[in-house]
């Protein structure tokens, strides 16, 4: 048993001062006032749930399509723990099937050999998807969805199993196949109408993967993905606050339109981030960081080299979100959309000990993991 008494923290509701926290076994196990404390370690700063990272394809120098492999995936953890993110889903973007495979056995072999770590599952993000908004993904591996696919997604040691499909190339039985079997469907590269994607959230879908980008748009006649997605009360939105992908201003309107609970921070991180590397490669193109902006030699944006912490310091200092709110949207909300909350994103009993301590700055000065802290 480890006990802390906390100057100022977070627990997902509300802000609490003087907290004495137990940590028991990797969960926290008792939040009291501090009246009885004595010989305890003080925590000076804001302590606050550990993030919650739905899309990351990379980072610590390493591609999780490049080599899909437990030390791989050992290697990214570590990078974007680092970064704040104490709960992970590695993204394997469109690939040959056999590339697919080998990410999920990847998956479930480091879960089994890291009950505790920070990967709680998996993203597919492709290859079902439209080549009209196929983005930096391979043409030539985007393709229908076959059984084979299915019997990957539907497997049972991933821990949670996230896929972005495009609504256009996936009908809404397949949708409901799939959400039945537990399956997250997310929708995304996608240049679908809006009836299709609202038919696609009344099949299962509840997710809309890095709003704004490689979608249909929102315009006066055609509401697309992106007026779908604002609408539907109940999909959550993924979004890249990093000032490149989407404007500060169409990022601001997105969050009050879909506000904390629905409305998930992600990165969709690169090898880069964590690292002092300038490019990588995917299926052999070469994808540059120039400052921190990802491209392939046309333009196109490529991912990102964004980390969670600095989502949170974009979207509160930036955006003018409050800290509170930030927070949630970085945590508790992609916890949630996981069907995690129970277990991560906020600061209660019962939770894993997933922490961050900030301090003024929002800088991590101290990270735990299941209750261990964690030593960068």
């Amino acid at each position: 048993m480890t006990q802390y008494l906390v100057e100022r923290l977070f627990d997902g509701n509300e802000w609490l001062a003087q907290v004495l926290l137990t940590i028991d076994n990797g969960r926290i196990s008792a939040m009291t006032p501090d009246s009885q404390a004595s010989d305890v370690t003080p925590l000076r700063g804001t302590l606050v749930a550990g993030l919650v990272d739905v899309q990351v394809n990379g980072g610590g120098g390493v591609q999780f399509n490049q080599a899909p492999s437990v030390a791989t995936l050992a290697q990214m953890a570590q990078a974007h723990l680092a970064c704040g993110t104490t709960s992970m889903m590695p993204t394997l973007i469109t690939d040959q099937f056999e590339v697919m495979q080998q990410g999920a056995d990847a998956i479930a072999a480091y879960r089994k050999q890291y009950p505790h770590g920070s990967i709680v599952g998996v993203h597919f993000e492709g290859p079902h998807l439209s080549l009209a908004k196929k983005g930096m993904h391979s043409a030539d591996c985007i393709r229908q969805i076959t059984r084979q696919d299915i019997d990957i997604f539907c497997r049972q040691d991933l821990g949670q199993v996230l896929l972005t499909v495009a609504p256009e190339t996936v009908s809404p039985a397949m949708i409901t196949e799939l959400t039945d079997a537990g399956v997250i469907v997310s929708l995304g590269h996608s240049d679908a109408s809006a009836e299709q994607c609202l038919a696609a959230f009344a099949a299962g879908a509840t997710g809309t993967t890095h709003l704004f980008n490689a979608m249909s748009q929102l315009t006066g006649r055609s509401p697309g993905l992106v007026g779908a997605a604002l609408d539907s009360e109940q999909v959550y939105c993924g979004l890249i606050v990093d000032h490149h992908h989407v404007h500060p201003l169409n990022s601001r309107l997105a969050i009050k339109v879909k506000g904390e609970q629905r409305l998930m921070l992600i990165t969709d991180a690169m090898a880069p981030v964590g690292s002092d590397i300038d490019h990588f490669f995917y299926q052999g193109v070469k994808v540059y960081r120039q400052q921190n902006r990802l491209t392939l030699d046309n333009g196109t944006i490529a991912g990102s080299v964004l980390s969670m912490i600095e989502a949170v310091q974009n979207t509160h200092n930036d955006l003018g979100f409050a800290l509170a709110q930030t927070l949630n949207m970085a945590s508790k909300t992609p916890a949630t959309f996981l069907g995690l909350e129970q277990q991560l994103g906020q600061l209660q009993p019962g939770c894993a000990a997933n922490m961050l301590l900030l301090n003024d700055q929002l800088a991590i000065e101290q990270c735990w993991l299941h209750g261990e802290q964690q030593r960068f």
